[in-house]
């Protein structure tokens, strides 16, 4: 039977589609099943027994399916199996078959009187019974029965027989049943208590033939799947999340709020919430009173709350609620709590209220829980409820309760909410009636959003509201409160990267007031004034100023602005992080901003940290430091504030940097469901993993980072994806644009490149080395030639960098072993490969970074084989192949491999080797020869003397008895020795 066409992929399923594969499996072999597949409305039943169906049928079983409709109980006798019927009397191959049962057809009259008698009814099943197995005698059989809460009670009585009795027994003897599989679908949600399904479903489940599978509700990351392959155009990621939120995991709701995006200012769109509303309308007068009231409260409401605010007697309470509980409308919670069974049919009913009953509920809910004392967890409750009464003076107290609530548990997503909720109410609340406690107005409310903006990850967002904050400044606003908004300004415009303009703004704070007496508004001005100056190259400003502020927090005995400081300093003085006395000073400041409680600092001092060790080639010891950091961060409610993220991809790179590549990937994945979009770049290193294993759509994902404003951290990711993807590909041109390009959208205003020009420009390097290469095999001596100047700057570029470094003193082991490889591919590009320089490269990434010391490895071997020093190099290239293979790196994996095979450095003969007079190494060349390679090329390529190929193009010329070498090609093509390339 034809099943529903359905153009997207089928998304979440998997496990699910195994399991019924493997009942089909099983059937085909002669084992009959059953499986009754359970699952609320929209959660996507149909459209996995389509796809089930269609497998069947691709590998030559019958499908057959019938429907059950909403007639009641009392609708059409059979009508799945009628359904079934009709479609085998319209196809002639079942006429044979379906006359050999006369008693089945009678239902085709839609007669049934015949069948009425307990006699009759008995053929009837084994008539049907006897139909089906002689079915899957001509052909492995499915049957597909839907929706069976609607079947009527014939129906139910008739599968009972054919799953207990009919088809699926097993013959005396254990022979085989039939190659039969049955698949009944149902909806778990409209099962209530006095079902008739009920009591059917649950013996059929005891017998040994028959399982249940039950269709969850999709997972958050499957439901965003599913929107993104249904929508043909970018949909925001705010819209995305939300319709993901709403949906709950169910497949039909998700397609029904996606397809109202363009028509919904909000609410659930009307065709799905006539479709919720159904079964609610079904309730009595007095549950869906009930219900209405329980929606106003929200998803959750506790007995005793609905109790007051319906103000019914108990007896009629209880009534109603298990009438509402029995539809599957409400279930209930621990605590003496209810719940919406999903949170869109609370949405519908809510909707369907009038609009005085609306703002007259929640009145009444936010007068109750205001009875119940001023409980700072309710304060929300209470601000939503005022709110939508209208009572605006109210709700305007309770956001600012509940904002220093969310501060106080450090959950700065709720706290900014409440925060915008507060300012949004502020001008139309008379300022009589708004809060007076100290601390709480216009321009200190904003301050305190553009923080928790900050602190979510939502640094854009920070510098819009601090911008305002600024600009509710007046002229005779404190002194204090006004350097106050503009450090925070500056400290804001760092996170995104717009430098000149926070160096500006950090001086004007702290020109504001003076630096006696001491103050801690000075103390903070002057830290954030340090990280600018430093930001800007102002090293001599940033020094002098941490300095002094330092004398100062220690007087004023400001510990997490001393903390700060010192980590300012620990950057800036001797050595720097990579420093012993340098970590000493971040450790002193950790300890300090944590006995403080400033959880922000602590994270600055553990980054810092572990970025120093990173940078000093320890490894190992950065780990901990990161786990520690973010463990703190998560404890704080920070985990996507800009330190934190830092340390997610510091922590996958190195995880990348040790070969921990299936840590890594599924770290990035785990945090790719929680960061928020801004954090794209964290993931970055399995985007690293992803090429190296041969996805070049890693790039693709690396270029969508770019999209949006500028991020300096998803520019460098973009930069080093993309410029090594070019190299990969074979394509130097857009290997150096793309290096070049980073190179220059990172440098800071005073003109010094970032820490990561030393690998871009080896990357592109590379790229430039290997056209070099190829140019001279063919020939083109001038042509590889013209490639040096290139080769030339970025070499220069690569030595610059790791020397002075960001901070004017060399870069650690990590920058040394980049240029050390830039050395040797800028020695490939002007004179060919270069054992020593290689071997130095090698040498240089033994600090720990496993892929990188195996792609040099590469090269030193090689140089080794030009220098026929073949047992070295065959250690190296198995060396090189060991790490490829252990971490996957086809690309790398494919190179080793092939020159393996060109150096014979393997005593394994080449797979699909031609029985032929040519031995192996004659079939290389052969193959050079027929690109038109000169024997001097050949012995380059294959890593032997030029004299050496000219012997080997002899022999091969006498063995296929060819006249010359075009001769010779001609005849290995005609004999299949070769094939064109």
């Amino acid at each position: 039977m034809p099943q529903t066409s359905f153009t997207t992929p089928l998304i979440g399923r998997d496990d699910e589609l195994d399991r019924l594969s493997r009942v089909l499996g099983r059937a085909r072999a002669g084992e009959a099943r059953a499986v009754l597949v359970a699952g609320d409305a929209g959660v996507g039943k149909t459209r996995m027994l389509d796809e089930v169906a269609g497998q069947a049928a691709r590998d030559g079983m019958t499908v057959l399916t019938g429907h059950c409709v909403d007639l009641g109980d009392v609708g059409l006798p059979y009508m799945p199996f009628t359904e079934v019927l009709g479609v085998l009397a319209g196809d002639e191959r079942f006429a044979a078959v379906l006359g050999a049962h006369p008693v089945v057809e009678r239902l085709l009259g839609a007669g049934t009187d015949s069948v009425r008698d307990s006699g009759g009814r008995l053929r009837l099943f084994e008539g049907m019974a006897g139909l089906l197995a002689d079915l899957a005698d001509i052909a492995p059989l499915l049957l597909v029965l839907e929706d069976l809460h609607w079947a009527d009670q014939s129906s139910r009585d008739l599968l009972r027989f054919l799953l207990s009795r009919g088809i699926l027994q097993r013959a005396a003897g254990g022979a085989p049943t039939h190659r039969l599989a049955v698949l009944a679908s149902y909806r778990a949600d409209d099962l209530h208590r006095r079902h008739p399904l009920r009591p059917l479903l649950a013996e059929l489940v005891r017998l040994p033939s028959v399982e249940r599978l039950e269709l969850r509700p999709m997972a958050d990351a499957e439901v965003t799947r599913l929107v993104r392959a249904l929508q043909d155009r970018p949909l925001p990621d705010t819209t995305v999340r939300r319709i993901v939120e709403r949906a709950e995991g169910n497949a039909f709701y998700a397609e029904e709020l996606l397809a109202a995006t363009d028509t919904e200012a909000g609410g659930v769109p009307s065709g799905l919430a006539d479709v919720l509303l159904i079964r609610f309308e079904q309730l009595s007068d007095t549950a869906q009173q009930v219900l209405r009231t329980a929606a106003v409260a929200g998803r959750r409401i506790e007995h005793d709350l609905l109790r007051d605010a319906v103000r019914l007697p108990d007896e009629e309470l209880e009534s109603a609620l298990r009438e509402a509980m029995g539809r599957q409308l409400l279930v209930s919670g621990d605590g003496d709590t209810y719940s919406f069974r999903h949170a869109l049919a609370r949405e519908a009913v809510y909707a369907d209220l009038l609009p005085g009953e609306r703002s007259r509920l929640h009145g009444a809910f936010a007068r109750l829980l205001a009875g119940r004392g001023h409980r700072a967890e309710s304060a929300a409750e209470r601000a939503h409820h005022y709110r939508a009464s209208h009572d605006l003076a109210e709700a305007l107290a309770a956001s600012v309760e509940a904002a220093d609530h969310a501060q106080r548990i450090g959950a700065p997503a709720e706290e900014l909410r409440h925060l915008e909720a507060a300012l949004d109410l502020w001008s139309a609340v008379e300022q009589s009636a708004r809060p007076s406690s100290e601390g709480v107005d216009r321009v200190t409310l904003t301050l305190r959003a553009s923080a928790a903006a900050a602190h979510t990850g939502e640094a854009h967002r920070a510098v819009s509201l601090t911008r305002a904050a600024l600009a509710g400044v007046g002229q005779d606003a404190d002194s204090e409160l006004a350097a106050r908004v503009r450090y925070t300004l500056a400290g804001n415009l760092m996170s995104v990267d717009n430098l000149t303009a926070a160096f500006a703004y950090s001086s004007e704070a702290l020109a504001m007031i003076p630096a006696e007496p001491p103050t801690r508004t000075w103390v903070w001005a002057a830290a954030t004034h340090v990280l600018a100056a430093r930001h800007v190259g102002e090293n001599e400003t940033a020094l002098r100023v941490a300095r002094q502020a330092l004398r100062t927090a220690e007087q004023l005995k400001v510990a997490d602005a001393q903390a700060d400081l010192l980590i300012s300093l620990a950057i800036l003085e001797g050595g720097g992080r990579r420093s012993p006395e340098g970590r000493e000073r971040l450790r002193q400041a950790r300890e300090l901003a944590r006995r403080a409680g400033n959880a922000p600092v602590e994270m600055r001092a553990l980054f810092n940290l572990a970025i120093g060790c990173f940078e000093s080639g320890d490894l190992d010891e950065c780990l901990p430091l990161l786990t520690e950091g973010l463990d703190r961060a998560r404890r704080a409610g920070l985990a996507s504030s800009p330190y934190p993220m830092e340390m997610r991809y510091l922590q996958l790179l190195v995880l990348y940097t040790l070969g921990r590549w299936d840590e890594c990937v599924r770290a990035a994945t785990t945090d790719a469901e929680v960061l928020p979009a801004a954090g794209g770049y964290t993931m970055a290193p399995a985007l690293y993993v992803a090429l190296a294993r041969g996805d070049f759509k890693a790039a693709e994902r690396a270029r969508a980072l770019l999209d949006g404003p500028f991020d300096w951290m998803a520019t460098l990711v973009a930069g080093i994806v993309l410029t090594d993807a070019a190299a990969w590909q074979g394509d130097p041109e857009a290997a150096v644009e793309r290096a070049r390009f980073t190179v220059e959208a990172l440098t800071d205003d005073k003109g010094t490149p970032p820490y990561v020009t030393v690998r871009l420009a080896t990357l592109a390097l590379s790229a430039v080395a290997d056209r070099a290469a190829e140019l001279r095999l063919t020939g083109d001596g001038s042509g590889a030639a013209r490639w040096a100047q290139t080769a030339a700057e970025l070499v220069e570029l690569a030595r610059s960098t790791a020397v002075h470094g960001e901070d004017g003193t060399p870069q650690g082991p990590e920058g040394q072993a980049w240029l050390a490889r830039a050395e040797a591919e800028w020695t490939r590009v002007m004179t060919g490969t270069d054992a020593e320089a290689w071997a130095k490269a090698v040498a240089a990434f033994d600090f720990g970074d496993m892929y990188e010391s195996a792609r040099c490895r590469l090269r030193f071997a090689e140089s080794l084989l030009a220098a026929d020093r073949r047992e070295e190099a065959a250690v190296e290239a198995r060396a090189a192949r060991e790490t490829a293979a252990r971490l996957g790196a086809k690309l790398l994996l494919e190179q080793v491999d092939a020159m393996i095979r060109r150096g014979r450095l393997s005593d394994t003969p080449a797979v699909g080797d031609r029985a032929s007079t040519l031995t192996a190494r004659e079939q290389d060349v052969l193959r050079l020869l027929a690109l038109g390679r000169s024997n001097r090329q050949i012995g380059e390529e294959l890593f032997i003397s030029g004299k050496t190929a000219s012997v080997h193009v002899s022999n091969i010329l006498a063995k296929l008895g060819a006249a010359s070498r075009t001769e010779a090609v001609a005849v290995a093509y005609r004999e299949g020795l070769i094939t064109p390339e």
